[in-house]
């Protein structure tokens, strides 16, 4: 691709810029750095743009970036928090103030949990059952190969529910298979 115009960016930016902060969110929830770290990955993404060769969406290769700039936080604070109730939305027909409640105990509940994984398995949850990206699109911000994001997403859902069931809880309702 070649350079493209300041406008054109713009435009880009308008359109992805939402769904970047949020996802890059889930991965430090931390409202300042997720917006910072956004940014980042702009700036990355406009000094690249001429290396985008048109293979995959434009917003699989934003998310990749930002996957590369968050993991880079991360490995420099030496810490991986995951996941916030902010950002995640049940959706549900039930309306009272109690079970929204328990909702977001279980919801809670599944984050302490995901938490607890290892990074690959946190990273494919995050990409697969919540940001719902397909597993073309995943493979391809993790730089995997297909099969790898099924059996890799199998085996987070295994861990999930084993680590839910250690804590003596098990909510089938929040981990569906799609």
């Amino acid at each position: 691709m070649e350079r493209i115009s300041a406008e054109a960016f713009e435009d880009i930016y308008s359109e992805y810029s939402d769904r970047i902060y949020g996802y890059i969110f889930l991965l430090v929830n931390d409202k300042e750095v997720a917006e910072d770290l956004t940014q980042d990955t702009f700036i990355k993404a406009y000094k690249y743009m001429s290396q985008f060769n048109g293979e995959s969406q434009i917003f699989t290769w934003l998310v990749r970036i930002s996957r590369n700039v968050a993991i880079d936080y991360l490995r420099k604070k030496n810490r991986f928090k995951f996941f916030s109730i902010e950002k995640f939305q049940l959706q549900s027909d039930e309306e009272t103030p109690t079970e929204i409640m328990i909702k977001g105990e279980k919801v809670t509940l599944l984050y302490e949990a995901i938490r607890h994984l290892n990074l690959s398995y946190q990273e494919v949850l995050i990409l697969r059952k919540i940001k719902e990206f397909s597993i073309k699109e995943t493979a391809e911000i993790l730089n995997w190969n297909e099969n790898k994001v099924k059996i890799t997403t199998s085996r987070a859902l295994a861990a999930l529910k084993k680590e839910l069931q250690k804590r003596g809880e098990i909510h089938e309702e929040l981990i569906r298979i799609r």
